[in-house]
């Protein structure tokens, strides 16, 4: 007994010496180093400077912020799509904790007769491509999975969303990654985007491969091809994928050189101008028989009345068959702070734009709008409908749907949920089959309480609301009809011969 205590004491004053002449080396250390002013004025006591500044993010969100303050996504958001895709009640009590002030906030008119129940209408699929693709794509669902790549998210994440988007009945988009086994794994509805760096479509010098592009549209799951201009987060900016993440396998998939990080080029080289855009579609088009439309951040207006104004000089089957309208405060794995805070407009603003140069330009039933960009909650999905938009998709509305916490470490390959990383033991926590069933979930409740909001205002489906249908709120604080402020565009212009 007495030997015990002799040691323990030993190992007691081993570990306080040890512990004290680490302060001595960090001590000096600090003190003649001078990249840090902090830390050299106050050796040692200054390190705690970064370490509470690191995990400040981490406590502000479990125990400072209110549940309506965070950003990119508060709580009362995060919390929503959490119970929505684990099939727990979305109800809530007491009181709405959201202000209705901000400028910009939607407000619903509510029916004085709300529809029962018994005559509200099915969503029914809506073609994309009719007239001109040889096989156009009925789709399903107004809400899908926007693009994101495998290689951005990790193998277990793709999985759960393929099988996922197969139960729900939606689409999934590739991202510009390329087409994994992942993505085909669950027998879902896939959209193909090509990239500025075209992988998974290009030769061995980057350029588009007509025969990779009858490999991909061979594949019957592949029901569209997205050309990507720009996205939310970086417009102006290629893709970004760093080199811990370009595995053996993704850089097979993406045709690249494993190890080496890939920066995809600002845009595409071959597309400098609608007339190039155009051609690029009608070649795509005819490659693979598949419908094709791009996917763009408005910033710069004016080529948008050019490429309507060109298309009417070619003819309808010349146009894209969707419009993908990405907001500038779209998210993304990685991209320069500068676009992400800065650059594109929000799509509160470019929705109602894209939708009225569509209808004035005669070609509402001929091309498609897809709407994204922080549509996570029933009421932004419900607001773009509105607008115009005929389906909307969403990227991080389906990673809190997997699991995200907003842990902000997409681009260091540490994701402790699992969706972006490529470390097998942090990718284990991630079980495909479980996550599959809560993608399925956040899709139905997304679409049942959109249908809710429907029937509140008067009309027998998502689809069928309008402008009229939502009033919103002014810098006097007064809120005022939306089809006031954005006059809507119905009549189709004379076509140009």
């Amino acid at each position: 007994m007495h030997f015990a205590l002799e040691l323990i004491s030993d190992i007691f004053v081993l570990i306080v010496g040890f512990v004290a002449l680490s302060f001595v080396i960090l001590f000096f250390v600090d003190r003649f180093q001078t990249a840090d002013t902090v830390r050299r004025n106050y050796p040692v006591i200054g390190r705690m400077r970064n370490i509470l500044s690191e995990l400040g993010e981490f406590f502000r969100q479990y125990f400072f912020a209110m549940d309506r303050e965070e950003m990119p996504f508060n709580r009362a958001q995060r919390e929503w799509v959490n119970e929505a895709s684990t099939g727990e009640s979305t109800n809530v009590a007491f009181g709405s904790t959201r202000s209705l002030e901000p400028v910009g906030t939607p407000i619903f008119v509510n029916c004085p007769w709300p529809l029962l129940d018994r005559d509200a209408a099915e969503s029914r699929p809506m073609c994309i491509g009719e007239g001109a693709a040889r096989i156009p794509y009925d789709a399903p669902s107004f809400f899908n999975i926007s693009g994101m790549s495998y290689g951005a998210l990790s193998k277990p994440a793709v999985t759960a969303l393929s099988h996922g988007a197969a139960k729900a009945g939606c689409w999934m988009n590739t991202g510009e990654g390329g087409l994994s086994p992942f993505h085909l794994e669950g027998g879902c509805d896939i959209v193909f985007q090509i990239g500025t760096a075209k992988y998974g479509v290009r030769d061995d010098d980057g350029n588009l491969s007509d025969d990779k592009l009858r490999e991909i549209a061979a594949h019957e799951q592949v029901r569209m091809f997205e050309i990507k201009l720009s996205q939310g987060a970086k417009p102006g900016k290629g893709g970004i994928l760093p080199a811990e993440k370009v595995s053996a396998e993704i850089a097979a998939i993406r045709g690249i050189r494993e190890g080496e990080a890939s920066i995809s080029p600002n845009r595409h080289p071959d597309i400098s101008n609608t007339e190039e855009l155009l051609d690029k579609i009608a070649h795509i088009r005819e490659v693979t028989g598949k419908p094709v439309g791009f996917k763009t951040v408005v910033g710069a207006y004016g080529w948008l009345e050019n490429l309507f104004s060109e298309i009417n000089r070619r003819g309808p089957e010349s146009a894209p068959d969707f419009i993908t309208v990405d907001s500038g405060d779209g998210g993304t794995g990685a991209a320069p702070l500068a676009l992400i805070d800065n650059v594109g407009l929000t799509l509160r603003e470019a929705l109602p734009m894209m939708v009225d140069l569509r209808n004035k330009a005669g070609l509402k039933e001929r091309i498609r709008i897809v709407a994204s960009g922080k549509l996570v909650n029933p009421s932004e999905v419900a607001w773009a409908l509105c607008a115009g938009a005929d389906f909307t998709i969403s990227a991080r509305g389906f990673m809190f749907a997997l699991g995200c916490i907003q842990a902000m470490k997409c681009d260091k390959n540490t994701c402790p949920t699992g969706i972006t990383t490529h470390v097998p033991h942090l990718q284990r926590g991630l079980d495909p089959a479980n996550k599959a069933v809560r993608v399925a979930n956040f899709v139905a409740q997304m679409k049942k309480e959109v249908g809710i909001i429907a029937h509140s205002v008067g009309v027998p489906g998502p689809r069928r609301m309008r402008r009229m249908h939502v009033r919103l709120v002014c810098p006097d604080g007064r809120s005022r009809p939306f089809d006031e402020l954005y006059p809507p565009i119905d009549e189709p212009a004379p076509v140009a011969a």
